[in-house]
């Protein structure tokens, strides 16, 4: 009889146990799993160096108007450094740089400015007949050109190199880095990968920067 007794007593334990404990431990196991899902979105949203304001500008673009980084304001914009004759590099870009208008372009707060090198062959009408020709859809990509002195003073000012060269295909020379603004106007990139110093700029001609470019687009479009 005290057997059968034990046998209530350790059932009826058991019962209350359950009823009462096991709630809260699977209410704490989801808790655990809210926790460690903010911490995983969190991990996805890489930190975004700062470099420093990117510089002011004021060129003209392939409809004949005065474009300024001021209409670049409150956008997530793209500076490149290109020419259109250029039998290279610059077709790489361009592809690349249509594929990031493809995915952002209806987005309004996304923009390009692509500042041309070579201003004597690039004129405004010359310009708008290469941006047909590349299938440009977006009204916020704007291709820039002014004096060689102002586009050159520019290049040096972002720290991308641009220069003349006979010898170049081309006759010019050129990085083909991308830089990436943010709304207030600041030049900002992720890090190196496993090191505390940014790339600074996005390597426009290989798949791997585009890659990095649409993920920090993307975030800096919400921030």
């Amino acid at each position: 009889m005290k057997k059968n007794y034990s046998y209530i007593w350790i059932s009826l334990i058991v019962l209350i146990f359950g009823i009462y404990f096991v709630p809260k431990i699977v209410d704490r196991f989801k808790s655990a799993s809210v926790v460690e899902s903010d911490r995983l979105n969190v991990a996805h949203r890489r930190e975004l160096k700062e470099i420093g304001k990117a510089p002011a500008f004021s060129f003209t673009n392939q409809n004949n108007e005065t474009i300024t980084n001021a209409d670049y304001e409150g956008k997530v914009y793209l500076v490149e450094f290109f020419f259109s004759t250029c039998p290279t590099i610059c077709p790489v870009m361009n592809e690349n740089m249509v594929k990031l208008q493809d995915e952002f372009g209806k987005d309004d707060r996304f923009a390009i400015a692509s500042i041309t090198i070579d201003p004597e062959t690039d004129t405004p009408e010359h310009l708008k007949e290469h941006a047909k020709f590349l299938k440009v859809t977006m009204n916020n990509w704007h291709f820039l050109t002014g004096s060689e002195d102002a586009i050159f003073g520019l290049a040096k000012k972002f720290n991308m190199y641009v220069g003349k060269n006979d010898d170049a295909p081309g006759g010019f020379e050129h990085s083909g880095l991308f830089a990436l603004i943010d709304k207030k106007g600041k030049i900002r990139s992720r890090n190196m990968e496993n090191m505390d110093y940014p790339i600074i700029y996005y390597d426009g001609t290989t798949e791997e920067g585009v890659q990095m470019l649409r993920e920090d687009i993307q975030q800096l479009i919400k921030e």
